[in-house]
């Protein structure tokens, strides 16, 4: 499925109905957020959700937290962008992690991980009464987009939430965020953010093949 041409079938779908739903987005950092929502503020009422407790260590989830705030604040879009914080729940990370932490990134404690976060902004779109609930976490190449929309269209089923399906990496959506995070000066991480993907990088700069 072409997840980008999905999208702009419900967007123009939207303005035709001259609608403007709200919108949860999960933003796992600032830089991966820039582009999602310069795009998708002139067509939702968005409200940012920092669930992210994969995160490591705890000042890098901090100073991702400010980075995203002062973004949001910075911007300039067409409808106001909310944010929220959500729990530093590192004890479930490192649950669902068990026995998969010798998995190179990009396998199945990712597609957990996606999960974990993905339900925990389901069920505050639930219960905020949100139209649609979604992620940043497309934009990246390292990221399984059709395994994202996957478990976020199951996710969204269970809780009756609309999931907002999207490959944001697409129409250069990578590309202008690297633009946008240089724009407005954003501090970019060189790893995903929990401890086994900077255990990754560092083999990776030095050459050391993991046992």
């Amino acid at each position: 499925m072409n997840y980008q041409k999905e999208l702009e079938k419900l967007i123009v779908k939207l303005e035709k109905e001259e609608k403007v739903p709200r919108l949860l987005l999960h933003s796992c950092c600032a830089p991966c957020s820039s582009y999602a929502l310069e795009y998708l503020s002139n067509y939702f009422d968005i409200t940012v959700f920092y669930y992210n407790p994969n995160i490591f260590p705890e000042s890098e989830y901090t100073k991702r937290i400010l980075e995203q705030q002062m973004l949001i604040g910075k911007m300039k879009v067409k409808y106001p962008i909310s944010f929220v914080a959500g729990n530093y729940d590192r004890e479930k990370f490192y649950e669902l992690a068990k026995g998969l932490e010798h998995l190179k990134e990009g396998g199945e404690r990712c597609f957990k991980c996606y999960a974990l976060r993905l339900e925990e902004t389901a069920k505050m779109a639930k219960e905020a009464e949100f139209d649609y609930f979604t992620t940043t976490l497309t934009i990246s190449p390292m990221k399984n987009a059709e395994k994202l929309n996957t478990i976020g269209v199951k996710i969204g089923e269970k809780y009756g939430v609309k999931y907002l399906q999207s490959d944001f990496k697409k129409k250069n959506g990578y590309k202008r965020s690297i633009e946008l995070s240089n724009e407005f000066g954003l501090y970019r991480q060189d790893y995903c953010g929990c401890e086994f993907s900077v255990r990754d990088r560092k083999q990776e700069s030095t050459g050391i093949k993991k046992k």
